[in-house]
């Protein structure tokens, strides 16, 4: 037999577990609590926009004069309270440089999206706008000659609006509709695509688009947004693949083509190439330093339908003669066909 069942139950608790917490004791929690919460979610709310001390009071369900004690202690704890100019009454707000970057963090932000800047014309507003959001968190003197670097190059609107849509596509989960133009030339009619990522290339720095074709292939695929023709959002949603990991998708990824069966690829790198191999930082890709000074590297990259590593090959090929590929024998083959070609039509002198 158990222990005995108790003759009387143990007292029920007030709140948080304690049986001794009396009323009175229990709404000065309360109240310390909420004080608490207010604290935290007035300076977001002042960072977002001007609120007298009647509004906020209205917001938290408290009085006036709690919110200018509230005021008070965020002044004490450091945040830089100011007010909106011949206001009346006085509205507050918090101005927070940066929202919480660095001056070196929104640099290096800065610097990354130059990259975009350069590559991407046919987005370039959306791009020179965001450049002046961040230069805005940087000293003064930093950030004119920032500004100043930025030039409108009269980009087509259309671009824009093609990124727009996906965007719209992406955070409202709706079904994105599109034409797609392959580089060989075909046009594939009506995809339709369920967003679920967006990456750029780290090779050419143009951006993709990463979602689940389902009206054509009934795959996950990856789309050059500068090919997507007559874009439509459609009314009809969709629910993300949880199991969908983009970092997963994107390792075997030279560029960003990703997803398919990963290949290694073996190079030989001479001796006068051998420094910029071992600075380069390239992905997916480990080495060997021979005794005559030469490097050996391997290469795992996505392979296309017929086993090639198309986005890997501009790389080897850039490299000339300073790169022999040396394995799978049918990246050599392709490699060795490109050269020849190369070779073939413009090798004579006449």
């Amino acid at each position: 037999m158990g222990d005995p069942l108790p003759t009387q139950l143990p007292p029920v608790s007030d709140s948080w577990g304690d049986p001794d917490l009396s009323p009175k004791r229990a709404n000065r929690q309360a109240k310390t609590w909420d004080k608490a919460r207010r604290l935290t979610e007035i300076p977001r709310e002042l960072a977002s926009r001007h609120r007298t001390a009647a509004q906020l009071a209205e917001q938290f369900g408290v009085g006036i004069r709690s919110i200018q004690r509230d005021l008070e202690a965020l002044e004490e704890m450091g945040h830089a309270i100011t007010f909106k100019p011949h206001s009346s009454p006085r509205a507050y707000c918090i101005e927070e440089r940066g929202q919480g970057l660095t001056p070196p963090e929104a640099l290096a932000a800065f610097t990354a999206l130059r990259l975009a800047y350069h590559q991407s014309p046919g987005q370039n507003r959306h791009v020179r706008e965001t450049l002046d959001k961040i230069a805005r968190m940087l000293p003064a003197e930093l950030r004119h000659t920032l500004n100043d670097s930025v030039v409108d190059n009269g980009a087509a609107q259309l671009g824009e609006r093609d990124l727009e849509r996906v965007s719209q596509a992406w955070l409202e989960r709706r079904v994105l509709r599109f034409d797609y133009q392959r580089p060989s030339g075909e046009l594939e009619r009506e995809n339709e695509l369920c967003v679920y990522f967006i990456e750029i290339s780290r090779t050419n720095l143009a951006p993709y688009v990463i979602g689940l074709e389902q009206k054509r292939r009934r795959a996950v695929r990856t789309f050059k947004l500068s090919r997507m023709l007559n874009l439509q959002v459609l009314d009809s949603d969709y629910q993300p693949d949880p199991c969908f990991d983009p970092r997963t998708f994107l390792s075997d990824a030279w560029g960003v083509i990703g997803g398919g069966a990963p290949i290694t690829v073996r190079v030989r790198f001479t001796p006068d190439a051998a420094y910029r191999v071992l600075e380069g930082g390239y992905p997916n890709m480990q080495y060997w330093q021979l005794a005559d000074g030469s490097v050996e590297a391997e290469f795992c990259a996505g392979a296309d339908a017929s086993g090639l590593p198309r986005e890997l090959m501009p790389f080897l090929l850039g490299w000339g003669p300073r790169a022999e590929v040396l394995s799978p024998p049918h990246v050599r083959e392709h490699w060795l066909a490109e050269l020849r070609e190369a070779v073939r039509r413009y090798g004579s002198d006449s």
